[in-house]
């Protein structure tokens, strides 16, 4: 049983939390990243999608919208939110071409890298290189480093270099 399906099971997930004071950095990232794009958008796979807080947001900018979680309690939840155009996976982000998932255009990762330790960092960004199309992004919105990182999480612009190293 993994940290997070123990943290669902027990109705403690601080990370939905700060989902409202994210959304107008999130939105304005989104914005940033389509303004160049033509339509339609692509495929985007929302990397440790939780209970689907961000997902159905892809779906509704015109993204072909994929999120995918380990903790199945999360996925059940989020399909019964039934948010049109929205696909959801019970599959690991450290194994990433596993899920037979196909390729992306986009990656989107709020939250989920800076609760993995390095060789799960490593892991994921492996799977994100080897679903990438030719042009993908990434957008990730993580924690910073604390005094309380066992608490918190997080990880600095080091980390994910280091994680997505070539």
């Amino acid at each position: 049983m993994t940290k997070y399906t123990r943290m669902y099971r027990l109705g403690i997930t601080p990370w939905e939390g700060y989902a409202e004071a994210a959304a107008p950095s999130v939105a304005a990232v989104l914005d940033r990243e389509e303004a160049d794009r033509t339509r339609p958008l692509g495929r985007a796979l929302d990397l440790g999608c939780g209970r689907g807080q961000y997902t159905p947001e892809l779906a509704r900018r015109g993204w072909d919208a994929v999120g995918i979680d380990v903790v199945p309690r999360a996925i059940e939840a989020a399909r019964r939110r039934g948010s049109p155009g929205v696909t959801y996976v019970v599959g690991d982000v450290t194994d990433l071409p596993a899920a037979g998932l196909g390729s992306f255009d986009l990656f989107v990762d709020i939250g989920c890298f800076q609760g993995l330790d390095p060789a799960s960092r490593a892991a994921e960004a492996r799977g994100v290189t080897a679903l990438a199309s030719p042009g993908a992004t990434v957008l990730m919105l993580a924690f910073g480093p604390t005094r309380w990182r066992r608490l918190v999480e997080g990880v600095g612009e080091a980390e994910v270099v280091a994680a997505f190293e070539g």
